[in-house]
């Protein structure tokens, strides 16, 4: 057990490696993407901000070219764990969105269809709709009608609303979960009140975690009920993008034996240094001590099987690849978890209770995988 430990330790503070390098760039350039796809003032950079609770997000600023006409922003800028993708130039003349739609439906997970209500006219959306309802890549659809508030007559606003609902309805070939939104102005009336926050945000949320679960997992930190939760909810992107880039690195067959426990102790380092601590061999052992004495076993046990796997022809390039991605990113995630809570005390110099490291270890733990088998499903 100390041999395990004194091994997995050289890895706290290690130094730049290209393999990491790669793992990150690997996680990058697959993150979890929402597609928006509307006109020209639709509102989808108030929904970018509305979401990531960045209200610096505006055209212009955060928002980096992709393709033609094409932007992409991802979330937060600095190990970025969520990226929006926005088709911009749909209403201007000569322009075939054709190139920059097959690049977009390429590399997203959900596409959000944003409405202005009080916009009836929505012939160039409809024509870029149609493109990607027949490549048939898309499955998960959103469908947000914006600026609801600026029809003040609530039966003009359902029309208004049903119409525009109507006509992508057709084009799609299905009903499309749909959630009304005002990000400007506040509700008028009772009905109309759908949170204490801005009109229809909630709803919105739980909408779009349906679509992409991780985003769930960033809405729970906001539901904190202590301090220590709070702490964390500031952390908590940091450590879907270490988790994230560990799942990348595993899914290499003899790649993830070195690079996941190098990810994991690059994060506590980090993570660490944040909360003021400094993470040393004393830190490290009495956090690792705070998980169990079968912790190591089964840790060391699972990196290793899970890495000879992969070798196995057919299986391991696809079952064993796949099981290998799932399993580092829940643990990532969880240890990432766990040492926040570890952190948390000691910064204060309280002492921490083994028995809620174990507890909130194993409920991230659940919460990864459950995330994890939502996107992939």
């Amino acid at each position: 057990m100390q041999q395990f430990f004194r091994n997995i330790y050289q890895y706290i503070n290690p130094d730049k490696d290209p393999a990491l390098q790669a793992a990150n760039q690997e996680w990058e350039s697959s993150l979890p993407t929402l597609w928006l796809l509307g006109k020209t003032g639709a509102g989808k950079s108030t929904l970018v901000a509305a979401v990531t609770g960045n209200e610096l997000v505006e055209v212009g600023n955060g928002f980096q070219p992709c393709t033609q006409t094409a932007v992409e922003y991802v979330f937060p800028t600095d190990n970025p764990v969520l990226r929006f993708l926005d088709t911009r130039g749909l209403s201007e003349a000569d322009y075939d969105p054709s190139d920059d739609i097959e690049a977009c439906q390429a590399q997203s997970h959900a596409l959000v269809i944003v409405m202005k209500a009080e916009e009836p006219e929505q012939s160039d959306v409809l024509s870029a709709l149609k493109k990607i309802r027949k490549d048939g890549r898309i499955d998960n659809v959103l469908l947000v009608h914006t600026a609801c508030l600026s029809i003040t007559d609530p039966d003009q606003r359902l029309q208004a609303i049903r119409y525009n609902q109507d006509q992508v309805e057709k084009v799609w070939g299905t009903t499309l979960m749909s959630v009304n939104v005002d990000f400007h102005e506040e509700p008028t009336d009772s009905a109309a009140a759908y949170s204490d926050e801005l009109f229809g945000l909630s709803a919105l949320n739980t909408q779009l975690a349906e679509l992409l679960p991780i985003i769930q997992l960033m809405q729970q930190a906001k539901q904190h009920g202590d301090a220590e939760h709070s702490n964390f909810q500031r952390l908590q992107q940091e450590v879907m993008w270490y988790a994230g880039s560990a799942a990348a690195s595993d899914a290499l067959p003899g790649v993830g034996l070195v690079s996941v426990p190098a990810i994991q102790g690059k994060m506590l380092h980090s993570l660490a240094r944040q909360y003021g601590v400094e993470w040393n061999r004393k830190r490290f052992t009495e956090f690792a001590g705070l998980l169990g004495s079968s912790f190591a076993l089964k840790y060391a046990t699972k990196l290793g099987v899970r890495q000879l796997a992969k070798f196995i022809p057919v299986y391991g390039q696809t079952v064993g690849s796949a099981v290998a991605v799932a399993i580092s990113f829940g643990m990532t995630y969880a240890i990432g978890r766990a040492g926040c809570k570890y952190l948390y005390h000691i910064s204060r110099g309280e002492s921490v209770d083994e028995t809620d490291i174990r507890f909130i270890f194993e409920q991230a733990l659940k919460q990864a995988k459950e995330s994890h088998e939502k996107d992939n499903q």
